[in-house]
């Protein structure tokens, strides 16, 4: 199989992805954050785990794109460029040096992580085709951005309730008056409206994976907060206002 096949077939390796790994992050949370525990092999700083495994999207999504897609040459389709790096960017070299406290990360969620983001990326840079400026991809635009300015929003407030390691406390503020998860909340409307203004089965693919990995994520942590902390406000729902 030559790389245009393996980017032809990724979209769908992503789908079964989220079949396998949401039901699982429901019973298994992956092991890292407060979540980290023995059993999962040898660690390593979080910050280099985070940089290194994000950096994979960061770089593969271009590479894929010039050596892949049809209309590499086209600035129809480059633009799509700009809200997957911006997200990448800040994850892989912005995120990691702001960690406060940070616990180690199991070297083999890195490499998972690794894997993954690679065959994503792949598929995702060669499906980029030519999009003008319809409702769709305009509100597509608009919800990444919503998503993307959100995310930023929850994780400073996270960063600013941490002052030692492995104290917690409960996060006010912004979207955290409504769910105990806005930042993942914000990540999945990134690549909502990412995948609305791409209008690719890759784009797609990564939404429904997204969900199925942080929904479960955004579960046990609501659980966690409520085990941990008796005032923990009894109407804040999980991830989406007042739904869920």
């Amino acid at each position: 199989m030559n790389w245009t096949e393996l980017a032809r077939w990724a979209p769908w390796g992503v789908l079964a992805c989220a079949v396998v790994v949401g039901p699982l992050l429901l019973k298994i949370p992956a092991p890292y954050g407060r979540y980290a525990r023995a059993g999962w092999g040898p660690n390593i700083p979080a910050r280099l785990g985070w940089t290194v495994m994000e950096s994979v999207s960061f770089t593969v999504f271009p590479l894929s794109f010039f050596a892949l897609s049809p209309f590499a040459s086209d600035p129809r389709a480059q633009w799509l460029l700009v809200p997957w790096l911006l997200h990448y960017g800040q994850r892989s070299f912005v995120f990691p040096l702001m960690m406060k406290q940070p616990r180690p990360m199991p070297l083999a969620t890195m490499v998972m992580a690794m894997v993954f983001n690679s065959l994503n990326a792949l598929g995702n840079g060669a499906a980029l085709a030519p999009r003008g400026p319809s409702p769709s991809v305009v509100l597509g635009v608009l919800v990444f951005a919503v998503g993307f300015a959100l995310n930023l929003h929850a994780d400073a407030v996270l960063r600013g309730l941490r002052s030692t390691p492995g104290e917690y406390r409960i996060p006010r503020g912004g979207l955290y008056r409504w769910v105990s998860c806005p930042n993942y909340l914000g990540e999945c409307l990134e690549w909502l409206g990412f995948a609305m203004a791409a209008g690719t089965l890759a784009a797609f693919a990564f939404f429904v994976f997204t969900v199925a990995n942080l929904l479960p994520r955004a579960v046990t942590h609501h659980r966690w907060y409520r085990e941990r902390f008796p005032d923990y406000p009894r109407e804040r729902k999980v991830l989406v206002p007042f739904v869920l």
